[in-house]
């Protein structure tokens, strides 16, 4: 395997990774001082917030299967796709939230997708 190949495959998983967390985090520690301090929250919010909080992170965890599933089957374009959906959804969150999400999780997908593509 070449160094580029190794270097989109890792970043590959490491935004898997990120998304799995992003899932345990909205899903289950949203409310709990490490979803509270991560996502700037106060537990007045985050109680308000915990069901779609918890429908978002159930998302991230799709993102997240898209692209270890694909990886296993060794399904380049079911992994192009969920990369791109992450991209997508980044940026949206950089519009919509804040630029930190841009450079959190549409960066690192963008730099898998020109990497995967060498």
């Amino acid at each position: 395997m070449s160094p580029i190949t190794m270097l989109a495959l890792l970043l590959t998983v490491l935004v898997a990774a990120l998304h799995g967390y992003f899932l345990v985090l909205e899903m289950f520690l949203w409310t709990r001082p490490p979803g509270l301090k991560t996502f700037r929250n106060t537990p007045e919010k985050a109680q308000a917030t915990r069901v779609l909080a918890a429908n978002q992170g159930l998302y991230n965890g799709f993102l997240a299967a898209g692209i270890l599933i694909g990886l296993v089957l060794q399904a380049p374009v079911l992994v192009t796709f969920s990369l791109a959906c992450v991209v997508v959804a980044g940026c949206y969150g950089a519009w919509s939230v804040s630029r930190r999400i841009f450079y959190i999780q549409a960066l690192p997908a963008i730099l898998a997708l020109l990497l995967r593509a060498l």
